[in-house]
């Protein structure tokens, strides 16, 4: 563990005991202000791709990353301790339905990277700004079934939840190591769990790993 990162923890510690600590707010009607077109969202990048890309706020951090760091600085500048990664639907189910699932890894490096860089430029010594890495719900959940007339259906896999979101943690690791938010409704339960067992240590893939086995531990 750095200094750096270690003083960022003392501080969120004694600010947390002190005050509410405040996170920032919504990221995709902050993303539709902008009215972006199809072309904003495949960029330079996806000129070419076969799917349609419109809606797909996550990808917008590899092909309008500009976007991304405004809002990340707006919030920091409204007063937000805290800043998420644009990872919501950063995961090989989500990607899935946009074709682009092999984009998982970079899409939550860079995405923590981003956070990571504008939270350096906005901290000082006595108040740090700290990242949220974000692992959204997906678009399935295994704790129930989609077909009314098949009770114990099931469209995915425990095994499968905990491989997308250890992906997608992976890659928040290497962009910036951020504290992980777990964003879930209520009825994906089986989900949570399975990314609170899926996150491996920043620094060894074993001897660490129950460390890391809460669901909003903290790395950043």
């Amino acid at each position: 563990m750095s200094g750096a990162r270690n003083r960022r923890l003392a501080w969120l510690r004694e600010a947390a005991a002190q005050r509410i600590l405040i996170l920032d707010g919504s990221w995709g009607t902050v993303i539709q202000d902008y009215g972006l077109t199809a072309e904003d969202f495949r960029g330079k990048q996806f000129q070419g791709h076969a799917h349609d890309l419109t809606g797909n706020n996550d990808i917008l951090t590899l092909t309008r990353p500009a976007i991304v760091r405004d809002i990340t600085r707006a919030y920091l500048d409204a007063g937000a301790d805290i800043v998420e990664t644009n990872t919501f639907n950063s995961s090989a189910i989500s990607q899935a339905d946009y074709g682009l699932e092999n984009y998982v890894s970079e899409l939550n490096e860079r995405a923590a990277a981003i956070a990571r860089e504008a939270c350096d430029a906005a901290s000082t010594d006595a108040r740090p700004r700290l990242v949220a890495g974000v692992l959204g719900p997906t678009n399935r959940t295994a704790s129930m079934s989609p077909d009314v007339n098949d009770s114990a259906f099931r469209n995915i896999t425990f095994d499968q939840l905990r491989e997308t979101y250890r992906e997608a943690t992976l890659g928040l690791i290497r962009g910036g190591r951020p504290t992980r938010r777990c964003r879930f409704p209520p009825t994906s339960t089986i989900p949570a769990f399975a990314r609170s067992i899926s996150t491996p240590s920043p620094t060894s893939m074993s001897s660490r790993s129950r460390r890391w086995s809460k669901a909003a531990s903290i790395s950043c």
